[in-house]
């Protein structure tokens, strides 16, 4: 079984949070023993944004550790679907759409997401596994 990885995982690693790093190391070492680790481009986009060479993304997250997937076609139209309830149940903007494209991706492929932000991921792709500090203290 697959496991999406959620940006916020990656960065508590990445800068070794205080608060967090215990926790999203011990769950990524989990995953891995489950099944590949996945990101998409959507993830590499946001966890991107720290550094300035893209070298040095890439060694933060090598290729062999991090399968990557390009988003399928049908997970960006299920996505904007998703977004569109989202903003028509009164959704504001402080849910932005990567969060989409990535509930999307995992739902379309079958992954389960790594993630502490499960609220959009529970409410617009209930049928995607997740793995979360409730779900896995």
């Amino acid at each position: 079984m697959a496991t999406l990885v959620d940006t916020n995982v990656l960065v508590d690693i990445a800068v070794r949070d205080p608060l967090w790093l215990g926790w999203s190391k011990a769950q990524l070492l989990s995953a891995a023993k489950r099944g590949a680790i996945v990101i998409n481009p959507i993830i590499y986009s946001e966890f991107s944004v720290r550094y300035q060479r893209m070298e040095d993304v890439d060694l933060l997250l090598p290729e062999p550790d991090y399968s990557r997937e390009n988003l399928p076609w049908t997970a960006a139209f299920a996505a904007g679907a998703a977004f569109r309830k989202y903003r028509q149940a009164g959704g504001g903007r402080d849910r932005v759409l990567p969060d989409f494209l990535i509930g999307a991706h995992a739902a379309i492929r079958g992954h389960t997401i790594l993630t502490r932000d499960p609220k959009g991921y529970r409410t617009y792709f209930p049928s995607v596994e997740l793995i979360t500090p409730e779900t896995h203290p």
